[in-house]
């Protein structure tokens, strides 16, 4: 029997039309149908329905197929593309496709494009995207909800050097990196007292998304201690001038945001099959359907399991530490929120991006040897109240397998007092663009109130997948 995600992906994209396809598929096998003859019926009806409406077994959904399609309106693209800023310099020109191709959307209202801006499915990482009534599952992006959290601890930062065993070991135990990592002891928390039926999706992923509960995956996510430096008290910190030990973790909802990424990214373009080949991936849901409801829900629950997973890494951690919080700043980059821009209510989507509104804390990483920064958002309004959310790749991970070795990578962390557990050759620092030239394009964005230097750090072992 074949199953509905291949269904979905023929284009029997919304729940009645799978619903239809499957029960046609029965009926079929019923009649004595074999898998490959079904398989080939389904084809062709997805590809030539009106030949198939008076089929006794297909007929139904082949009508139904044909009435969707005309419901469908044709793709018409805006008649001058929506406006949009870029910060920084040296970005790829795919990545600035993308962005010209989001901002001629029917659906687009204003864009941005951030100072670590590289090629991404459909929005490019570091795109900003506002929207009416329509959310873009990629341009929320893969790993729905993905996040930093910084936790300053009431422990000496002279731990560092006098307790780095102990702070190895606590990395090593308290969080799991890879796909698939899960915890056999499960954590709790009451994000899993939430309504997980939200949608079909999550519904069914419950129980995946409390075995990962406190883990990391792979890719670019990491969890690391290191030396937060603090040039002036700031009302928002409220802490003296001086060094403190810090912990600081990166990853998002894990499989159950990938899960939900996939369903609704796919959903979404079989409502517009008429969308041009470069556009596919911006294929977005009316706010207003059941689908966009159901994918907002469902964004919504992965962004509260997202940070309850990093609430799970960093309690577990201080509490094998024997340490308390002094103060705590995390936040989202791959979103979508309902905001106010120009008078006007807007779906923004930040793909890569840091919410940046008017004294909002957030945290901007740059690489393991290069430091991450607490920021203070300025409120600008060209850039959608947005900042960039790293460093920002400059090369793919291909290129940068082949292009550094370990030996001078080791070397470079050696000279900037860092220990690396474990990591991939593909996230070495050199693949990356400079922070501090990061930083200074967007000066107009965000104000540094801090800076974190990374000294022990761990990510997913080589070889894993990445999923960031």
């Amino acid at each position: 029997m074949m199953k509905r995600k291949e269904l979905i992906k023929l284009g029997f994209g919304n729940r009645e039309l799978s619903d239809l396809a499957l029960a046609a598929v029965a009926r079929g096998a019923e009649a004595g149908m074999k898998k490959a003859g079904l398989r080939r019926r389904m084809q062709d009806i997805a590809v030539n329905p009106a030949a198939h409406i008076n089929d006794e077994i297909f007929g139904e959904v082949a009508r139904k197929l044909i009435g969707e399609a005309e419901k469908t309106p044709a793709y018409v693209p805006r008649a001058a593309p929506a406006p949009y800023k870029q910060w920084g310099h040296d970005i790829d020109d795919s990545a600035v496709r993308q962005m010209d191709n989001a901002c001629a959307l029917p659906v687009a209202a204003a864009g941005a494009l951030m100072p670590d801006a590289h090629l991404g499915y459909g929005l490019p990482i570091g795109g900003v995207l506002a929207t009416r009534n329509a959310v873009i599952p990629y341009a929320v992006g893969v790993d729905i909800a993905c996040r930093v959290k910084m936790t300053i601890l009431d422990m000496p930062v002279g731990a560092l050097a006098g307790q780095r065993d102990r702070l190895k070991k606590t990395l090593e135990r308290e969080t799991r990196f890879g796909i698939g990592a899960a915890f056999r002891q499960r954590r709790q928390h009451d994000v899993l007292d939430d309504d997980w039926s939200v949608s079909p999706i999550t519904t069914k992923l419950k129980d995946k998304a409390w075995s990962q509960l406190g883990t990391s995956g792979s890719g670019n996510h990491f969890v690391e201690f290191g030396e937060l430096e603090i040039d002036a008290k700031s009302p928002e910190l409220d802490l003296e001038s001086g060094s403190y030990l810090a912990l600081l973790s990166h990853s998002g909802s894990r499989g159950s945001g990938a899960a939900v990424a996939s369903h609704y990214s796919k959903l979404a373009m079989s409502h517009h099959p008429d969308l041009p080949k470069e556009l596919r991936h911006l294929a977005w849901l009316d706010l207003d359907s059941e689908a966009g409801q159901e994918y907002w829900q469902a964004m919504q629950l992965m962004g509260r399991y997202a940070s309850a997973n990093h609430a799970m890494i960093h309690y577990h951690m201080l509490k094998a530490l024997g340490a308390k919080a002094l103060v705590s700043v995390e936040n989202h980059h791959n979103f979508a929120w309902l905001e106010e821009h120009q008078g006007e209510d807007l779906v923004v989507h930040r793909k890569g991006a840091t919410p940046a509104g008017d004294g909002d804390l957030g945290v901007i990483p740059g690489s393991m040897a290069h430091p991450a920064f607490i920021v203070r958002g300025r409120g600008d309004a060209s850039s959608l109240r947005s900042a960039s959310h790293g460093a920002g790749r400059m090369m793919s991970r291909k290129k940068a397998k082949a292009s550094f070795t370990w030996s001078e990578t080791k070397k470079l962390l050696r000279d900037r007092g860092v220990e690396l557990l474990s990591a991939g050759l593909d996230e070495v620092p050199m693949a990356y663009r400079d922070i501090e030239q990061v930083m200074a394009s967007q000066a107009d964005l965000v104000e540094p109130l801090a800076r974190f230097f990374p000294r022990i750090v761990k990510m997913a072992p080589a070889g894993e997948r990445p999923e960031d």
